[in-house]
């Protein structure tokens, strides 16, 4: 009798323990695992972040990346930011399977728009040094809202809180090993593209963010900027990079002065790089025998910004008639 009632007693002692434990654990979901780690990303989600000292940075979801005010003041500042860690090593994994799709020519891109950014147009796919695949989600939909896309768009609405910032472009790049010719030429964005008085916009907001799909190095051509060169928002002069005009060679170059400070921009696997449209920059050849490098460019302007370029027939598109030399007698400022 004295046994049974012991068992009793150890039993409803178990029962007690176990409801305290469920309580504990619903109430700290972050300190358990599983299901309550799932709760807690679903606040995340969809809750405001809150201004104070617990103000969340990173990765605060899926499809959402909070910038910290240092990162918005330097990109600001300087022209230029890298932001470390964005993307977790699988998710990059998955975009390098398309990418190299792309690179290979499996998946098709027609006329210009499929080019070498360092050599004249009409060079042979064999000779080729820098990889370029314009548009990627335009000639393959299945790549649209992807999660770059997804954490990139809320960055730039970061960056830009009153200019509803909306994608305009996106862009893949290979330096592929041992090319020293890879180099992209100091050149503005906006060189590239029409300016306030061509488009009838009071502004040219623009955030370009890369992806580096392998580590981006000195060695393999990572990218390099003139720190606080887009401040003024004045565009150089600039003038083909192949031949004598455009016909020959999409790229454009601009000079940069020796009193000039010149940033390297190095960034891992799956970090970013955030750069604006006026800030001077370009990259190196790639003297890795051993390694490519393979970067993502997704840039986003304001609505407003895409909208007049899209009624005047701009849209990035090495194959548009509306082009560079369109606007190179017109003030791009």
């Amino acid at each position: 009798m004295t046994s049974l009632l012991v068992r009793k007693v150890q039993l409803g002692c178990l029962v007690f323990t176990t409801i305290v434990s469920w309580c504990t654990a619903l109430s700290s979901p972050s300190q358990s695992t599983g299901e309550a780690t799932f709760l807690t990303d679903t606040r995340r989600q969809h809750s405001p972040i809150k201004e104070s000292s617990q103000h969340q940075y990173g990765r605060v979801s899926k499809n959402e990346y909070v910038l910290t005010p240092e990162q918005i003041e330097a990109f600001h500042r300087d022209g230029c930011v890298t932001i470390e860690d964005v993307l977790a090593e699988e998710e990059v994994e998955e975009l390098a399977a398309v990418f190299d799709r792309f690179v290979s020519g499996e998946i098709k891109i027609p006329g210009k728009d499929f080019c070498d950014m360092s050599k004249p147009f009409g060079v042979p796919y064999e000779e080729w040094s820098l990889v370029n695949c314009m548009l990627p989600t335009r000639y393959y939909p299945p790549l649209q809202n992807n999660v770059y896309e997804c954490l990139t768009r809320s960055m730039a609405r970061q960056l830009f809180p009153t200019s509803d910032m909306t994608k305009d472009y996106d862009q893949l790049l290979n330096k592929r090993p041992g090319e020293n010719d890879a180099v992209f030429a100091y050149h503005q964005d906006m060189a590239y593209w029409p300016g306030k008085k061509v488009l009838k916009v009071p502004m040219t907001d623009t955030c370009t963010f890369s992806l580096a799909i392998d580590d981006s190095l000195p060695e393999n051509g990572c990218l390099r900027y003139v720190v606080g060169s887009g401040v003024s928002k004045t565009l150089r002069p600039h003038r083909p990079a192949s031949g004598s005009n455009r016909d020959e060679g999409h790229a454009l170059m601009t000079d940069v002065g020796v009193e000039e400070e010149v940033r390297l921009a190095p960034a891992k696997k799956g970090s970013i790089t955030i750069h604006d449209e006026y800030v001077v920059h370009g990259s190196g050849g790639n003297t890795c025998k051993d390694k490519q490098r393979r970067t993502y460019v997704v840039a986003y302007r304001a609505a407003a910004v895409v909208a007049a370029e899209r009624r005047i027939g701009f849209t990035h598109s090495h194959n548009d008639e509306v082009n560079w030399d369109t606007f190179e007698e017109s003030d791009s400022s």
